[in-house]
Protein backbone atom coordinates (compact mmCIF):
# COMPACT_ATOMS: atom_id res chain seq x y z
CA UNK A 1 0.00 0.00 0.00
CA UNK A 2 1.41 3.38 -1.22
CA UNK A 3 1.74 5.05 2.65
CA UNK A 4 1.65 8.63 0.89
CA UNK A 5 -1.31 8.52 -1.61
CA UNK A 6 -4.54 6.29 -0.54
CA UNK A 7 -5.69 4.31 -2.82
CA UNK A 8 -9.14 4.26 -4.19
CA UNK A 9 -11.54 4.99 -1.40
CA UNK A 10 -14.56 1.92 -1.72
CA UNK A 11 -18.06 3.24 -2.37
CA UNK A 12 -19.84 1.92 0.67
CA UNK A 13 -22.33 3.83 2.91
CA UNK A 14 -20.81 5.02 6.37
CA UNK A 15 -21.36 2.74 9.64
CA UNK A 16 -21.91 5.77 11.89
CA UNK A 17 -22.92 9.41 11.10
CA UNK A 18 -22.58 12.20 13.46
CA UNK A 19 -23.44 15.81 13.78
CA UNK A 20 -21.45 18.16 16.32
CA UNK A 21 -23.02 21.22 17.88
CA UNK A 22 -20.28 23.14 18.95
CA UNK A 23 -20.96 25.36 22.27
CA UNK A 24 -19.93 29.09 22.48
CA UNK A 25 -16.98 28.40 24.48
CA UNK A 26 -17.09 24.74 23.86
CA UNK A 27 -14.32 22.40 25.61
CA UNK A 28 -11.50 21.53 22.48
CA UNK A 29 -10.96 17.94 24.63
CA UNK A 30 -14.28 16.53 24.62
CA UNK A 31 -14.92 17.44 20.73
CA UNK A 32 -11.17 16.63 19.78
CA UNK A 33 -11.31 13.35 21.83
CA UNK A 34 -14.51 12.09 19.98
CA UNK A 35 -13.82 13.51 16.40
CA UNK A 36 -10.40 11.70 16.71
CA UNK A 37 -11.52 8.38 17.74
CA UNK A 38 -14.25 8.96 14.84
CA UNK A 39 -11.07 9.95 12.12
CA UNK A 40 -8.83 6.14 13.15
CA UNK A 41 -11.98 4.10 12.72
CA UNK A 42 -13.07 5.48 9.53
CA UNK A 43 -10.44 4.72 7.12
CA UNK A 44 -7.63 2.19 7.23
CA UNK A 45 -4.32 3.00 7.96
CA UNK A 46 -3.76 6.73 8.88
CA UNK A 47 -6.03 8.14 5.55
CA UNK A 48 -8.37 9.49 7.79
CA UNK A 49 -11.28 9.32 4.73
CA UNK A 50 -14.60 9.41 6.18
CA UNK A 51 -15.52 5.55 4.73
CA UNK A 52 -17.07 3.54 7.66
CA UNK A 53 -17.37 7.31 10.00
CA UNK A 54 -19.01 9.99 8.91
CA UNK A 55 -19.13 13.39 10.87
CA UNK A 56 -19.78 17.26 10.42
CA UNK A 57 -19.84 20.41 12.28
CA UNK A 58 -23.52 21.86 12.24
CA UNK A 59 -24.75 25.31 13.43
CA UNK A 60 -27.36 27.70 12.97
CA UNK A 61 -24.98 29.62 10.64
CA UNK A 62 -21.39 29.29 9.15
CA UNK A 63 -19.90 31.64 11.47
CA UNK A 64 -16.55 30.71 13.09
CA UNK A 65 -16.89 28.95 16.76
CA UNK A 66 -14.52 29.84 19.65
CA UNK A 67 -13.70 27.01 22.06
CA UNK A 68 -12.99 28.28 25.57
CA UNK A 69 -9.24 27.92 24.82
CA UNK A 70 -9.36 30.74 22.64
CA UNK A 71 -9.30 28.34 18.96
CA UNK A 72 -12.20 28.66 16.18
CA UNK A 73 -13.26 26.23 14.21
CA UNK A 74 -15.60 26.68 11.43
CA UNK A 75 -18.69 24.93 11.34
CA UNK A 76 -19.09 22.35 7.42
CA UNK A 77 -23.20 23.08 7.21
CA UNK A 78 -25.95 25.03 8.15
CA UNK A 79 -28.12 23.02 10.32
CA UNK A 80 -29.45 19.94 7.96
CA UNK A 81 -32.31 17.52 8.07
CA UNK A 82 -31.39 15.77 11.43
CA UNK A 83 -32.19 12.59 10.53
CA UNK A 84 -28.93 12.46 8.04
CA UNK A 85 -27.67 11.10 11.44
CA UNK A 86 -27.25 8.61 13.83
CA UNK A 87 -25.77 10.76 16.95
CA UNK A 88 -25.94 14.37 17.41
CA UNK A 89 -23.81 15.79 19.78
CA UNK A 90 -23.51 19.07 21.63
CA UNK A 91 -20.56 19.86 22.93
CA UNK A 92 -20.62 21.96 26.00
CA UNK A 93 -17.72 24.32 27.59
CA UNK A 94 -18.19 27.02 30.01
CA UNK A 95 -21.63 26.86 31.55
CA UNK A 96 -22.88 30.42 31.92
CA UNK A 97 -21.77 30.43 27.44
CA UNK A 98 -23.28 26.71 27.03
CA UNK A 99 -26.49 26.94 28.50
CA UNK A 100 -27.54 30.42 26.73
CA UNK A 101 -27.59 29.27 23.02
CA UNK A 102 -30.11 30.66 20.23
CA UNK A 103 -33.10 29.61 19.59
CA UNK A 104 -32.63 27.97 16.72
CA UNK A 105 -30.53 25.42 18.76
CA UNK A 106 -32.53 24.53 21.22
CA UNK A 107 -35.86 24.17 18.08
CA UNK A 108 -33.16 22.18 16.63
CA UNK A 109 -32.60 19.63 19.25
CA UNK A 110 -35.82 19.49 19.98
CA UNK A 111 -36.80 18.76 15.99
CA UNK A 112 -34.06 15.85 15.98
CA UNK A 113 -34.99 14.39 19.46
CA UNK A 114 -38.66 13.74 17.86
CA UNK A 115 -37.23 12.61 14.86
CA UNK A 116 -35.68 9.74 17.20
CA UNK A 117 -32.20 10.67 16.27
CA UNK A 118 -29.76 10.19 19.21
CA UNK A 119 -28.56 13.01 20.60
CA UNK A 120 -25.11 13.48 23.10
CA UNK A 121 -24.64 15.62 25.43
CA UNK A 122 -20.67 16.09 25.86
CA UNK A 123 -19.39 17.90 29.13
CA UNK A 124 -22.34 20.32 30.26
CA UNK A 125 -23.76 19.64 26.53
CA UNK A 126 -26.52 17.54 28.60
CA UNK A 127 -27.69 20.89 30.24
CA UNK A 128 -28.47 22.08 26.86
CA UNK A 129 -30.43 18.76 27.11
CA UNK A 130 -32.10 19.90 29.85
CA UNK A 131 -32.99 22.84 29.12
CA UNK A 132 -34.82 22.07 26.33
CA UNK A 133 -36.80 20.06 28.68
CA UNK A 134 -35.38 16.78 27.27
CA UNK A 135 -33.55 15.55 30.56
CA UNK A 136 -37.04 15.30 32.83
CA UNK A 137 -36.96 12.64 35.18
CA UNK A 138 -33.65 11.04 34.18
CA UNK A 139 -30.34 10.32 34.47
CA UNK A 140 -27.58 12.35 33.77
CA UNK A 141 -23.29 11.95 33.92
CA UNK A 142 -22.03 14.96 34.98
CA UNK A 143 -18.96 16.12 36.37
CA UNK A 144 -18.81 16.14 40.04
CA UNK A 145 -17.64 19.83 39.55
CA UNK A 146 -20.89 20.15 37.92
CA UNK A 147 -23.30 18.32 40.23
CA UNK A 148 -25.01 21.15 42.48
CA UNK A 149 -24.92 23.57 39.23
CA UNK A 150 -27.26 20.58 37.83
CA UNK A 151 -29.41 19.87 40.87
CA UNK A 152 -29.99 24.06 41.24
CA UNK A 153 -30.87 24.59 37.76
CA UNK A 154 -32.79 21.79 36.71
CA UNK A 155 -34.00 19.16 39.97
CA UNK A 156 -35.74 16.97 38.15
CA UNK A 157 -32.32 15.73 36.65
CA UNK A 158 -30.73 12.86 38.27
CA UNK A 159 -26.95 13.76 38.43
CA UNK A 160 -24.44 10.68 38.02
CA UNK A 161 -20.72 11.33 39.07
CA UNK A 162 -19.48 8.21 38.94
CA UNK A 163 -19.69 6.65 35.31
CA UNK A 164 -18.23 7.44 32.08
CA UNK A 165 -21.53 8.23 30.65
CA UNK A 166 -25.57 6.85 30.75
CA UNK A 167 -27.63 5.67 27.71
CA UNK A 168 -31.31 6.39 28.38
CA UNK A 169 -33.67 5.91 25.21
CA UNK A 170 -32.18 8.18 22.66
CA UNK A 171 -30.39 10.43 24.89
CA UNK A 172 -26.75 10.07 26.08
CA UNK A 173 -24.99 12.16 28.46
CA UNK A 174 -21.00 12.13 29.22
CA UNK A 175 -18.64 14.23 31.44
CA UNK A 176 -16.20 15.13 29.25
CA UNK A 177 -12.39 14.86 29.54
CA UNK A 178 -11.05 11.04 28.78
CA UNK A 179 -14.78 9.78 29.21
CA UNK A 180 -15.56 11.20 25.80
CA UNK A 181 -13.10 8.63 24.20
CA UNK A 182 -14.85 5.75 26.25
CA UNK A 183 -18.28 6.65 24.71
CA UNK A 184 -16.62 7.08 21.36
CA UNK A 185 -14.99 3.80 21.11
CA UNK A 186 -18.47 2.41 22.45
CA UNK A 187 -20.17 3.80 19.87
CA UNK A 188 -17.15 2.97 17.39
CA UNK A 189 -17.90 -0.81 18.37
CA UNK A 190 -21.40 -0.82 18.05
CA UNK A 191 -21.88 0.01 14.68
CA UNK A 192 -18.49 -0.57 13.01
CA UNK A 193 -17.29 -3.76 14.86
CA UNK A 194 -14.32 -3.96 17.99
CA UNK A 195 -11.16 -4.40 15.35
CA UNK A 196 -12.34 -0.70 13.97
CA UNK A 197 -13.06 0.40 17.95
CA UNK A 198 -9.33 -1.31 18.81
CA UNK A 199 -7.96 0.76 15.84
CA UNK A 200 -8.91 3.50 17.02
CA UNK A 201 -7.70 2.61 20.76
CA UNK A 202 -4.10 1.87 19.64
CA UNK A 203 -4.27 4.76 17.27
CA UNK A 204 -4.83 7.17 20.22
CA UNK A 205 -2.74 5.10 22.42
CA UNK A 206 -5.52 4.45 24.77
CA UNK A 207 -4.41 1.72 26.90
CA UNK A 208 -7.96 0.26 27.23
CA UNK A 209 -12.20 1.28 26.96
CA UNK A 210 -13.23 1.49 30.07
CA UNK A 211 -16.91 0.39 30.26
CA UNK A 212 -19.98 2.46 30.73
CA UNK A 213 -20.02 2.08 34.85
CA UNK A 214 -16.43 2.74 35.37
CA UNK A 215 -15.07 6.51 35.64
CA UNK A 216 -11.58 6.90 36.64
CA UNK A 217 -12.43 9.75 39.02
CA UNK A 218 -10.87 11.34 42.32
CA UNK A 219 -12.02 10.08 45.23
CA UNK A 220 -13.95 12.57 47.05
CA UNK A 221 -12.50 15.11 44.34
CA UNK A 222 -15.63 17.39 45.14
CA UNK A 223 -13.73 18.65 48.11
CA UNK A 224 -11.21 20.45 45.75
CA UNK A 225 -14.17 22.67 44.99
CA UNK A 226 -16.92 22.52 47.63
CA UNK A 227 -16.23 26.07 48.32
CA UNK A 228 -15.10 25.75 52.39
CA UNK A 229 -11.04 27.09 52.04
CA UNK A 230 -10.10 24.76 54.93
CA UNK A 231 -11.60 21.73 53.57
CA UNK A 232 -10.24 22.33 49.93
CA UNK A 233 -6.66 23.20 51.23
CA UNK A 234 -6.77 19.76 53.48
CA UNK A 235 -8.14 17.46 50.59
CA UNK A 236 -5.49 18.79 48.48
CA UNK A 237 -2.87 17.99 50.85
CA UNK A 238 -4.19 14.59 51.63
CA UNK A 239 -4.62 13.75 48.10
CA UNK A 240 -0.95 14.14 47.55
CA UNK A 241 0.25 12.69 50.65
CA UNK A 242 -1.77 9.29 50.79
CA UNK A 243 1.36 7.15 51.28
CA UNK A 244 2.16 9.75 54.78
CA UNK A 245 -0.57 10.31 56.81
CA UNK A 246 -0.24 12.55 59.88
CA UNK A 247 -2.88 13.34 62.52
CA UNK A 248 -5.28 16.03 62.61
CA UNK A 249 -3.14 18.30 64.91
CA UNK A 250 -0.47 18.33 61.84
CA UNK A 251 -2.86 18.68 59.18
CA UNK A 252 -5.67 21.59 60.92
CA UNK A 253 -2.15 23.31 61.50
CA UNK A 254 -1.29 23.34 58.51
CA UNK A 255 -4.60 24.84 57.38
CA UNK A 256 -4.29 27.34 60.28
CA UNK A 257 -7.28 26.13 61.46
CA UNK A 258 -8.00 24.67 64.88
CA UNK A 259 -8.91 20.49 64.90
CA UNK A 260 -12.19 20.70 66.28
CA UNK A 261 -12.84 23.41 63.45
CA UNK A 262 -11.44 21.55 60.83
CA UNK A 263 -13.50 17.99 61.84
CA UNK A 264 -16.63 20.16 61.76
CA UNK A 265 -16.26 21.51 58.54
CA UNK A 266 -15.61 17.74 56.99
CA UNK A 267 -18.78 16.58 58.78
CA UNK A 268 -20.48 19.26 57.33
CA UNK A 269 -19.63 18.18 53.56
CA UNK A 270 -19.02 14.65 54.06
CA UNK A 271 -20.67 13.36 57.11
CA UNK A 272 -17.42 11.86 58.18
CA UNK A 273 -14.08 13.05 59.99
CA UNK A 274 -10.67 14.09 58.06
CA UNK A 275 -9.26 10.94 59.28
CA UNK A 276 -11.79 8.73 57.85
CA UNK A 277 -12.04 10.40 54.66
CA UNK A 278 -8.07 10.07 54.36
CA UNK A 279 -8.33 6.47 55.19
CA UNK A 280 -10.75 5.34 52.37
CA UNK A 281 -8.51 7.85 49.83
CA UNK A 282 -5.44 5.43 50.88
CA UNK A 283 -7.67 2.15 50.58
CA UNK A 284 -9.23 3.57 47.38
CA UNK A 285 -5.59 4.07 45.97
CA UNK A 286 -4.92 0.43 47.01
CA UNK A 287 -7.81 -1.49 45.15
CA UNK A 288 -6.07 0.49 42.45
CA UNK A 289 -2.72 -0.76 42.85
CA UNK A 290 -4.53 -4.58 43.26
CA UNK A 291 -5.37 -4.12 39.91
CA UNK A 292 -2.89 -2.13 38.07
CA UNK A 293 0.58 -3.51 39.61
CA UNK A 294 2.39 -5.93 40.64
CA UNK A 295 3.25 -4.52 43.34
CA UNK A 296 3.04 -7.15 46.78
CA UNK A 297 0.63 -6.36 49.85
CA UNK A 298 3.65 -5.22 51.44
CA UNK A 299 4.74 -2.76 49.08
CA UNK A 300 0.96 -1.42 48.50
CA UNK A 301 0.47 -1.14 52.21
CA UNK A 302 3.64 0.79 52.44
CA UNK A 303 2.62 3.25 49.73
CA UNK A 304 -0.80 3.73 50.82
CA UNK A 305 0.53 4.59 54.35
CA UNK A 306 -0.50 1.50 56.44
CA UNK A 307 1.83 0.41 59.50
CA UNK A 308 2.19 -3.12 57.74
CA UNK A 309 0.28 -5.63 55.35
CA UNK A 310 -1.46 -6.86 58.58
CA UNK A 311 -3.17 -3.00 59.01
CA UNK A 312 -3.74 -3.03 55.61
CA UNK A 313 -5.46 -5.84 55.44
CA UNK A 314 -7.80 -5.37 58.55
CA UNK A 315 -8.75 -1.93 57.08
CA UNK A 316 -9.47 -3.22 53.17
CA UNK A 317 -11.85 -5.77 54.73
CA UNK A 318 -13.58 -3.44 56.45
CA UNK A 319 -14.20 -1.57 53.52
CA UNK A 320 -14.92 -4.35 51.15
CA UNK A 321 -17.55 -6.54 52.72
CA UNK A 322 -14.41 -8.57 54.40
CA UNK A 323 -12.90 -9.58 51.27
CA UNK A 324 -9.16 -9.35 51.43
CA UNK A 325 -6.75 -8.00 49.20
CA UNK A 326 -5.40 -11.20 47.73
CA UNK A 327 -8.71 -12.42 47.45
CA UNK A 328 -10.04 -9.17 45.65
CA UNK A 329 -6.98 -8.69 43.15
CA UNK A 330 -7.86 -12.40 41.95
CA UNK A 331 -11.53 -12.10 41.97
CA UNK A 332 -11.30 -8.57 39.83
CA UNK A 333 -8.06 -10.01 37.34
CA UNK A 334 -10.23 -12.67 36.26
CA UNK A 335 -12.39 -10.33 34.50
CA UNK A 336 -10.09 -7.97 33.69
CA UNK A 337 -7.58 -10.79 32.01
CA UNK A 338 -10.98 -11.23 29.88
CA UNK A 339 -11.43 -7.42 29.29
CA UNK A 340 -8.17 -7.07 28.14
CA UNK A 341 -8.24 -10.02 26.23
CA UNK A 342 -10.87 -9.24 23.78
CA UNK A 343 -8.79 -6.07 22.78
CA UNK A 344 -5.69 -7.72 21.88
CA UNK A 345 -7.06 -8.36 18.34
CA UNK A 346 -4.63 -9.06 15.49
CA UNK A 347 -5.65 -5.92 13.39
CA UNK A 348 -5.73 -6.13 9.77
CA UNK A 349 -7.78 -3.41 8.17
CA UNK A 350 -5.98 -3.67 4.66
Amino acid sequence: MDLVRPPQAPNVQPDIRVGFILSPKFTLFAFAGFIDALRHAADDADFSRQIHCHWKIIAPNTWPIKASCGVELMPHEVFPNPQEFDYIVIVGGLLGDTIYQSEEVFDYIKQAHAANVTLIGLCVGSFVLAKAGLMENKKCAVHFEHKADLADLFPKVEAVIDTSFIEDGNIITCPGGTATLDLAFGLIERHCGRARATKAMVSLIADEQRAENHMGYRPYGHLAVCGNWDVEQAYGYMEKNLSTPCNIEKLAAMQNVSPRNLTFAFNEYTGESPQAIWRKMRLIQGCWLLLNSRQTITQIAAETGFADSAHFNRSFKELNDNITPNAFRKQHKRSFRRDKDRTKLHINMN
